[in-house]
């Protein structure tokens, strides 16, 4: 595409030559002539200066120069996510139709447009709606309901009585619906407390590869609509995620939490059992909650503590070493004070 066609689509304000060919997209500092690249983080500026891009997607507040063509937008994340869409190869195509490997039970019901893979295992009472794709290697339990226009990827797992809304996107190697943690103990053994509850998952959330989600000790565990999660989380029995919320790789929550709307979590954060956070929480990196957070705060640490009393706690320490050597100091003084006044 020329680049003027790009920015006309994007409607952005284009400063440079829009008759260059653009043949695809690249990161900042790898991207190559005919590539366009983006500045969604004002701190990697500087990298616009020495980019061999042909063009960079910008803010429209954004001031400065460089060796190439500017395209200003007013979110360059959502820009770049457009045109990625456009230049992006055609995606891989599952034609409608069960593989004849697949393994079918009777009273199950598949809607229209449905492709299911070589060597799926589809349990009885299954339901399944229009368009869904269900990639090779999947298992599907007894009385699983899928909605439309869902995908899963290869070698997804669904437990029993497990609901999933439309739109859903799993990847490769989710378990949904796998037993909660819970045991009791008697005597020196540990006894197996079941696990009757089922997961409930809703429109437009996608669960990354390997994550894992258990059933509820009973009633649901739920993961309500336009949840994101990323690969490799935890979501023990019981708990509920609010609309929205978005976690990123790592991260745990433990049994019976709540976690409310909006909530954003960093790599590596967890959430103790039966905690409450409320909505538009920001969980910092490596982050552990132990008690409940009221909505619209930044919290970060071990335990978690707001973002502004963590960083007032890091800059004490960082001044430790200055603190210690000013107490010795004072120290020898009250030394030298105390042995003048014992030879007057």
């Amino acid at each position: 595409m020329k680049l003027g066609d790009i920015a006309a689509k994007l409607d952005a304000v284009l400063q440079g030559d829009g008759g260059i060919d653009i043949t695809g997209v690249g990161a900042l500092d790898d991207a190559q002539q005919g590539q366009v690249t983006f500045l969604a983080n004002k701190k990697y500026a500087a990298a616009i200066a020495v980019t061999h891009a042909s063009a960079v997607i910008v803010g429209d507040d954004w001031q400065g120069s460089a060796p190439c063509a500017i395209v200003k937008v007013k979110n360059p994340d959502r820009a770049f996510t457009v045109l990625a869409s456009i230049l992006a190869p055609a995606p891989a195509v599952f034609k409608p139709g069960i593989h004849k490997t697949a393994i079918i039970a009777e009273g199950t019901k598949i809607g229209s447009g449905v492709h299911i893979g070589a060597n799926v295992v589809v349990e009885p009472g299954v339901i399944i709606g229009d368009d869904t794709i269900i990639s090779a290697n999947c298992y599907i339990g007894h009385n699983t309901v899928i909605g439309r226009s869902c995908k899963f990827y290869p070698l997804v797992s669904t437990r029993e009585n497990v609901r999933i809304g439309d739109r859903a996107i799993i990847h490769n190697g989710a378990v949904i619906g796998s037993d909660g943690f819970g045991y009791y103990k008697e005597g020196e053994k540990w006894v197996k407390i079941p696990q009757l509850g089922i997961v409930e998952i809703g429109d437009d959330v996608e669960i990354g590869a390997n994550v894992t989600i258990d059933r509820a000790r009973f009633g649901k565990t739920v993961i309500a609509n336009g949840v994101k999660l990323d690969n490799l989380i935890q979501i023990a029995h019981n708990v509920k995620i609010g609309e929205n919320t978005a976690m990123a790789a790592q991260c745990g929550v433990a049994g019976s939490a709540k976690i409310g709307r909006n909530v954003q979590m960093a790599g590596q954060s967890a959430v103790a059992g039966h905690v409450t956070i409320g909505d538009n929480v920001i969980v910092g990196g490596k982050s552990g909650v132990t008690k409940d957070i009221a909505e619209r705060q930044f919290i970060i640490g071990f335990p978690a503590v707001s973002h502004s009393i963590y960083k007032k706690q890091n800059a004490l320490v960082a001044n430790l070493p200055d603190l210690r050597e000013k107490v010795h100091a004072i120290e020898q003084k009250l030394k030298q004070i105390e042995e003048n006044g014992r030879k007057v």
